[in-house]
């Protein structure tokens, strides 16, 4: 985490997970995903370190849905895929 992570803390989760709070957890890790940069693995999205708040949110997300791993890397997949 850094300073900035430290200070807000993280993200709340909904009382209850709905479809549309899956669907943008799915966006969030989708868009807050991990890349190279000289100083270590950070966020693509706004540079935070990886995984960011918006990424462990949509995880947690995704975790309290009932997803597993397997299954959202499915959806990350899926959701990468070059459209026809």
């Amino acid at each position: 985490m850094d300073s900035t992570d430290e200070f807000l803390g993280e993200l709340p989760l909904p009382p209850h997970v709905t479809a549309e709070d899956a669907t943008f957890a799915v966006k969030a890790v989708t868009v807050h995903v991990a890349k190279q940069w000289p100083d270590g693995l950070r966020c693509r999205n706004d540079r935070a370190p990886h995984p960011c708040r918006l990424h462990r949110w949509g995880r947690r997300v995704l975790d309290l849905r009932g997803l597993t791993d397997r299954q959202i890397r499915t959806l990350l997949a899926e959701q990468n895929a070059p459209q026809p």
